[in-house]
C-alpha cells in the first residue's frame, strides 16, 4: 500500500495551514508527523485519510501498485483518534460488535480476544459513558490495531492513558504494526520513537 500525496495544501479560511506537501507513505514503513500543538498535524492525518479533502494537491492511493478509489479508502485503514468518538449508549460488547461489522478481525482475534486485550472483562457489559478516559482510549486503540487493514492511523494515541497504558500502547504497538503503514501524529517522543520516518508540519508553512 502506498498513500502519495502531490503538492498537498489545506487553508482555514484565508490561512494556510500547510502547503506545497509532496510525500509517499509506504507499507512496512513507520512515520511520525510532529509539530507543536496547533499546527495541523491532526488536519494533515485527516487528510491523509481522505476525511478531510485538501484546499489544493491531489491524494494517491496505491494498492499493488494499482489505484485505490478514494471512496474505497477507508476498508484500508484503522484510525485512533481523539476526535473520534464512541458510542457511549452501547457497552464494550456491542461496540466491538458494531465496529467490526465494518472492519475484519486480524487473524486469531474475536471479539473476546479484544476484551482480554484490553483487560476490561468485568466491564464487557457496561455502557462506554461510564468508561474513564482512560478506558475510553484504550478501546479505540485495540479496535483499531485489531482490525486487520494494512494501514494504522494514529493522532496523540496515549492521551489520557497513565503509564502503564503507556507501556501497554508500546507492547501494542511491537505486535500490531509489522508489516503495515504506521502514521503517528505527536508532540511526545515516547508515542513515535519507534518511527523510521519524521515528518515536520512546521517545515510546510507559508
Amino acid at each position: 500500500m502506498k498513500i502519495i500525496l502531490e503538492k498537498i495544501g489545506r487553508r482555514f479560511n484565508r490561512d494556510w495551514i500547510f502547503r506545497n506537501i509532496n510525500y509517499t507513505f509506504e507499507s512496512g514503513k513507520s512515520y511520525a508527523i510532529l509539530g507543536a500543538n496547533g499546527s495541523g498535524k491532526s488536519t494533515l492525518l485527516q487528510v491523509v485519510s481522505a476525511s478531510l479533502t485538501s484546499s489544493e494537491g491531489e491524494l494517491f492511493y496505491q494498492k499493488d501498485g494499482r489505484p485505490v478509489d478514494i471512496e474505497n479508502v477507508f476498508d484500508y485503514l484503522s484510525i485512533a483518534a481523539p476526535y473520534m468518538d464512541l458510542i457511549e449508549e452501547f457497552s464494550l460488547v456491542e461496540h466491538i460488535d458494531f465496529h467490526f461489522q465494518f472492519k475484519t478481525y486480524r487473524e486469531g482475534y474475536s471479539r473476546e480476544s479484544v476484551i482480554e486485550l484490553l483487560g476490561l472483562r468485568h466491564s464487557q457489559h457496561k455502557a462506554l459513558k461510564n468508561f474513564s478516559s482512560g478506558m475510553r482510549q484504550r478501546v479505540k486503540l485495540a479496535l483499531a490495531f485489531c482490525a486487520d487493514t494494512e494501514v494504522l492511523l494514529l493522532d496523540e494515541p496515549t492521551s489520557n492513558l497513565d503509564a502503564q497504558g503507556v507501556e501497554w500502547y508500546l507492547s501494542l504497538i511491537k505486535q500490531f504494526s509489522a508489516g503495515r503503514l504506521v502514521i503517528v501524529c505527536s508532540n511526545q517522543e515516547h508515542e513515535y520513537a519507534f518511527c523510521d520516518h519524521r515528518i515536520g508540519v512546521e517545515d510546510y508553512k507559508l
